[in-house]
């Protein structure tokens, strides 16, 4: 069987790396690569050649897995037929184009339905990317801020520390708080689950609470929907809490769903001159009101910043951690050395 990959125009992640490479062909795999594949991560092609891959400059036939981290021109892709596509594939918002992509006969696994259960930890592609961007945003979310982070006491005055509030307590959220604690700053969370608490107090950060019976947490552990009269108290405690920080990381997302707008426009008004947002969910419309994918733009004085690329930013690391996570998904599907799709986390991928 043939494993191969596709190099996309906008992503600098690579789903498959030189040390993948050599236990791919430990399974009784023959990897073929194009040209320049792990450039943008950091690996040469001299790498992949040593790990015993074949690179080619050419279109490669007759492949059995395509692994990817996120085609960006799904409509445009030309994949052997009967092949399978295993990558984050984005299926709430991509829905049309990947049942063209099944009804063309190619097999699809989305990545991002790995269910969260512990047999499946080793294969999280979205827990091991979120860390790299919750890292990531609070870095940029610092270089953008320009002011000095920790309390820093001198002959000449006082500085005050940072005060930074990040918005949803999931994976991504939990490493922005490390980080930013990490660099002094004082920090706040504020999560509709009342589990995060724990785990936002365990990191050191000052939990921020909505007096309301509602739990916020569905069963699968993701964030639920909230009442409109959670989401008026959840406004008035936010807008207060805003008028004080100077860096705030959004990562709130809804399963299926258009991110919830947490930060309005008025809110962004009451903020400190000079404050810093990071809306890590603009892929689904964004936390704040005013934010644009992908875009950077200042709005009275704070700067809001909607990249959905944090985890592409630092490419080399995330690739390795993509790159694991995906071969462990791939050898959950082979038995005898033959595809097998009768495992429930293969399963839940599958596009139909």
């Amino acid at each position: 069987m043939i494993i191969s990959t596709i190099i996309d125009p906008i992503e600098k992640r690579v789903a498959i790396t030189p040390e993948t490479v050599s236990k791919y062909i430990k399974l009784g795999f023959d990897v073929f690569l194009p040209e320049s594949v792990g450039t943008t991560a950091g690996f040469s092609d001299n790498l992949y050649i040593e790990a015993g891959a074949k690179i080619f400059d050419t279109k490669i036939k007759d492949v059995n897995l395509y692994l990817c981290v996120k085609p960006s021109n799904l409509s445009e892709l030309e994949l052997t037929k009967g092949s399978y596509l295993i990558a984050m594939l984005s299926p709430f918002q991509n829905e049309k184009i990947l049942q063209k992509l099944f009804l063309n006969g190619i097999n699809l696994c989305a990545l991002e339905k790995i269910p969260r259960i512990t047999r499946a930890q080793s294969m999280d592609i979205l827990s091991s990317q979120a860390n790299i961007a919750g890292y990531k945003a609070m870095i940029d979310a610092i270089a953008e801020y320009g002011r000095v982070i920790p309390l820093m006491m001198t002959a000449a005055g006082t500085i005050r520390p940072a005060k930074v509030l990040i918005i949803g307590a999931g994976v991504a959220g939990l490493q922005a708080i490390a980080t930013a604690k990490r660099m002094g700053a004082i920090v706040y969370a504020f999560d509709v689950r009342k589990a995060a608490k724990e785990q936002v107090e365990s990191l050191g950060a000052i939990f921020i609470e909505v007096e309301n019976s509602e739990n916020g947490e569905t069963a699968g552990g993701y964030a639920m929907e909230m009442s409109e009269g959670y989401k008026k108290k959840q406004a008035e405690k936010l807008n207060e809490v805003l008028k004080k920080s100077d860096i705030v990381v959004t990562t709130a997302q809804i399963p299926g769903k258009p991110a919830p707008v947490l930060i309005t426009k008025e809110m962004v008004g009451n903020m400190p001159n000079g404050s810093v947002i990071v809306d890590m969910s603009t892929e689904t419309g964004g936390n704040c009101e005013l934010s644009q994918k992908d875009k950077k733009i200042i709005y009275e004085g704070t700067t809001i910043i909607g990249y959905t690329d944090f985890a592409s930013r630092v490419a080399h690391d995330s690739s390795q951690l993509f790159a694991r996570n995906i071969y462990n998904f791939v050898t959950l599907m082979l038995k005898d050395s033959k595809i097998d799709l009768s495992d429930e986390i293969v399963q839940s991928t599958l596009i139909k």
